[in-house]
């Protein structure tokens, strides 16, 4: 059996591979990846089923080799751990995880003896596990009267990346109303009407203060909005297709 360890700070990586020696006897052989890209490719060269994940690294993040991994391999086990407890790390994850993959999320500041139990139990029972203080984050997330639904977080990546109220209805198959309904529940969220309640008779812009308050409450980050980026520019390819199909066609027809 293979373990991989994909994690670009090589005092990390030592330590991951001391602990896991000793927490997880089955596994014969320990590879490791510098960063996402060098994991992706180890993963599928060996066919790796068992991989502890950096998530944040200089050169092609751990969210992004876990999409790609999953996308050809959804069964694989992989336990993320981080330095970072954000919703952003959270969302990102729980948006790319299949409904037959074990997964964990543990900090970099867990004991050793919570580290092993997590390298056990998502690695080789294939369990779910969740550190206790990011675990607390999703309580209270979940809790929250302020907390964003699946559909407000999603509208919130549509803004950041620029698009307009009509773009985001094309896209997400909504139609214009909702949208702007969805709009006016996430400036509520954000509190974006709050820095307009001053006596100079300055109105601030809308959704560059949803994106600017979601970005300091770390609820959307730098990883997140690169993936945004991707699915919006194949999204972007494919309705440029089917634009060209539908012109094609109707060229055809009046032709015939």
């Amino acid at each position: 059996m293979k373990i991989l360890l994909v994690e670009d700070d090589k005092m990390h990586a030592d330590f991951l591979t001391e602990i896991v020696e000793n927490a997880l006897p089955e596994f014969e052989e320990i590879l490791i990846a510098h960063d996402g890209k060098e994991g992706e490719i180890l993963a599928h060269r060996h066919k790796v089923s068992a991989i502890v994940m950096d998530l944040r690294m200089k050169e092609h993040n751990g969210i992004d080799a876990a999409r790609t991994i999953w996308a050809t391999h959804p069964e694989t086990r992989i336990l993320f751990w981080s330095n970072y407890s954000d919703e952003a790390y959270l969302r990102g994850i729980t948006r790319i995880v299949p409904d037959q993959a074990a997964y964990g999320y543990v900090l970099k500041t867990a004991t050793q003896d919570k580290m092993r139990l997590a390298l056990r139990s998502v690695l080789i029972e294939a369990q779910i596990v969740v550190d206790r203080e990011v675990h607390q984050i999703q309580n209270q997330q979940m809790r929250s009267r302020s907390a964003l639904t699946e559909f407000e977080y999603i509208i919130l990546l549509d803004i950041a990346l620029g698009l307009p109220d009509k773009a985001i209805a094309t896209r997400r198959k909504l139609s214009l109303r909702t949208v702007q309904n969805r709009l006016l529940s996430l400036y509520d969220k954000l509190e974006v009407d709050a820095l307009d309640q001053n006596n100079l008779g300055i109105l601030h812009n809308k959704r560059a203060r949803a994106v600017s308050n979601a970005i300091t409450r770390k609820i959307i980050n730098r990883e997140g909005l690169a993936a945004a980026e991707k699915e919006h520019n194949a999204w972007l390819a494919i309705a440029k297709d089917d634009r060209s199909i539908v012109r094609e066609k109707y060229s055809d027809t009046g032709k015939r």
